[in-house]
């Protein structure tokens, strides 16, 4: 119970976050469990499509390229795509998607619904550690994945710029985030015992590369949350 625990609880704290945020017209709780659900099939989804394709590749024995490989090839680029797939299907066309910090509500449910699949997965074989680690860094990255991605997928369904161009950018811009991160992880990783010093400039690398990404999640949510008070306003006026 307590791997639970630790497992689903900073997923809870950053939903009701984000719920929280969305001031103005709260979205059907039906809607956002199916969201949140679409992300837990999500995980699912590429759980299916690279179980058989362990020991198909060939070892890679450059660190550099093994981190990049498994960081972008085998969990950025599939998980984001899943995460977009799904998030396109069930959001897209819903009546409820009708302004634009929706499109971080629900971007961030289905990225936490994979993330909670995910940490149920690693903290019940890996122990309270791995959760603690995990609830400080993958469960809010995953968030912060979320919120890159909705911000896009928004201003793609409400902006009079290019439709596709904008998707194309929503999902993009989620993997860059995601490689980017999962790459220092996986450097860091490969070098911590071959090579102290350039593990510890990675740590630092990453230290510098969250903080970014909160400042940058924080900013897109405030500038979609603003754009939502100007809509509110001008109706009420």
């Amino acid at each position: 119970m307590q791997l639970i625990t630790i497992s689903v609880l900073p997923v809870i704290i950053i939903l009701l976050y984000i719920y929280r945020r969305d001031k103005y017209e709260k979205e059907p709780l039906g809607l956002l469990l199916k969201a949140f659900t679409g992300g837990i099939f999500s995980a699912i989804a590429v759980i299916l499509l690279l179980s058989p394709l362990n020991g198909i590749f060939p070892p890679i024995e450059s660190v550099l390229n093994n981190a990049l490989f498994n960081a972008f090839a085998w969990a950025a680029i599939p998980e984001e795509l899943l995460k977009f797939l799904f998030l396109y299907w069930i959001i897209w066309k819903n009546r409820n998607f009708n302004e634009n910090f929706d499109g971080i509500v629900y971007a961030v449910f289905v990225s936490l619904g994979f993330a909670c699949l995910e940490n149920l997965l690693y903290v019940t074989q890996h122990g309270i550690s791995v959760g603690i680690m995990r609830a400080a860094l993958s469960v809010p990255a995953h968030a912060l994945f979320g919120v890159i991605m909705g911000y896009y997928f928004s201003i793609a369904r409400f902006s009079d710029t290019s439709t596709a161009l904008n998707l194309f950018k929503s999902l993009l811009y989620a993997i860059i985030a995601h490689g980017i991160y999962d790459f220092i992880i996986f450097w860091y990783v490969g070098s911590v015992e071959g090579n102290p010093l350039l593990a510890l400039i990675l740590m630092v690398v990453f230290i510098v590369f969250i903080v970014f990404l909160w400042r940058i999640g924080f900013r897109k949510i405030r500038k979609h949350v603003d754009s939502s008070v100007f809509i509110h306003n001008s109706i009420n006026n």
